[in-house]
């Protein structure tokens, strides 16, 4: 469900749309100004685009930089000593992005293969995964000053392309210039893979969250984008997932600011 208010960025989307799913309702999602689709289960995505003169709709490709499934057509073919752990809760397999050769791959194997099909628009996800090893400071600047060489390269290669960020708060010091938007899950309620339930956000950590979009917002001055979670199963899912957009759409700390949802 899309909220909007006014005074967002030039250019920012009034609404998105997450669909990971095989079969994507590619007509039902044309309603939404951009929406995130795994590129596998699309053709042509170009054909889909349309200008905002013509009502303003992307497809943005999902992409994982932080973690790699199994299933992954390249997963054989990654770099040697790329993997670093696990990921249980979701069954994949955690990236070091320092990992020599891995910032060329991604771009080479994963990215110009999308660009050649016709993508323009990219979600990238799990960019915060490399805490799941990553202890020390020094590990962790390694890690988020690989991400941002590979950032960099990929809008030095691909300049026309829109990247959107899901989380990735460490690195906008150095690439909120090359970021179209950056996303957030769990603002009030979200999804415990690992235990495979939905939950209220406790007020601490929605606190942090909310400390992070603002500085998006008034310091970056980029669009956000807040994901929250229902289970579609309880009783009253429909009549929750409202309140909780509602909750988004009013949250005291974004007046006049347009929060998709």
């Amino acid at each position: 469900m899309p909220a909007q208010a006014a005074d967002a960025p030039a250019g920012a989307p009034a609404s998105v749309a997450f669909f990971y799913g095989a079969n994507p309702p590619l007509a039902d999602l044309q309603a939404f100004d951009v929406a995130v689709v795994e590129p596998e289960f699309v053709k042509n995505p170009a054909a889909r685009n349309r200008a905002p003169g013509d009502g303003a709709h992307s497809l943005f490709a999902y992409v994982s930089l932080g973690e790699v499934q199994p299933v992954r057509p390249y997963y054989k073919q990654l770099p040697p000593h790329s993997l670093r752990g696990d990921n249980a809760a979701w069954g994949s397999r955690v990236i070091d992005q320092t990992a020599p050769g891995w910032r060329d791959f991604f771009l080479d194997r994963i990215i110009a293969p999308l660009w050649q099909q016709g993508w323009r628009g990219f979600f990238l996800d799990t960019l915060d995964s490399y805490q799941l090893f990553a202890r020390t400071d020094a590990e962790r600047a390694a890690q988020t000053a690989a991400m941002v060489d590979i950032l960099r390269e990929f809008k030095r290669r691909y300049p026309d392309a829109r990247l959107m960020l899901n989380r990735g708060f460490e690195l906008l010091p150095q690439i909120a210039p090359l970021t179209y938007a950056v996303a957030a899950e769990s603002l009030y309620r979200g999804y415990d893979a690992g235990r495979r339930a939905y939950r209220a956000v406790p007020d601490e950590d929605r606190a942090w969250l909310l400390g992070q979009m603002e500085t998006v917002r008034d310091q970056y001055h980029l669009p956000v984008i807040s994901i929250d979670y229902v289970d579609p199963q309880q009783p009253g899912a429909r009549d929750l997932a409202r309140a909780t957009a509602d909750k988004i759409s009013s949250t005291a700390s974004f007046p006049g600011w347009r929060m998709v949802h």
